[in-house]
């Protein structure tokens, strides 16, 4: 009887080992599973974000260019205002300084004029 016992007792140990160990590997797999949907919810969440910050990047970068090539207008167009400024400033100079440089030519000529040829009568 004690053998039978002690066989019977090996037998329940035994079942309730392999019991534990089937136990054990489906929490493994359990827990396996839960963290591979924790990883792929990240990853689709990162992967929103990142769209999503590409976006906002992408649409600063329109504005910004629309910006710099509205300020660049305008100050091509300012340039261009005051360029056409300094020409027509200086166009009136010059003529001013044309128009006193014939005058005073003219004031030297009819004075410093003085006949070249002799006349008739100085013979």
């Amino acid at each position: 009887m004690k053998i039978t016992s002690f066989v019977i007792t090996l037998t329940v140990a035994t079942a309730l080992v392999a019991f534990a160990q089937e136990g054990t590997v489906e929490d493994v797999k359990h827990g396996a599973k839960k963290a591979g949907e924790t990883v792929k919810d990240g990853l689709e969440t990162a992967g929103e974000k990142t769209k999503e910050t590409a976006e906002a990047v992408g649409e600063k970068t329109k504005e910004t260019a629309r910006t710099v090539g509205k300020r660049t207008k305008e100050t091509a167009q300012t340039v261009g205002q005051k360029t056409k400024e300094t020409a027509k400033t200086v166009h009136r100079k010059s003529k001013r300084a044309l128009n006193k440089a014939k005058a005073e030519t003219g004031t030297q000529q009819e004075t410093n004029q003085a006949p070249n040829t002799p006349s008739p009568t100085d013979r």
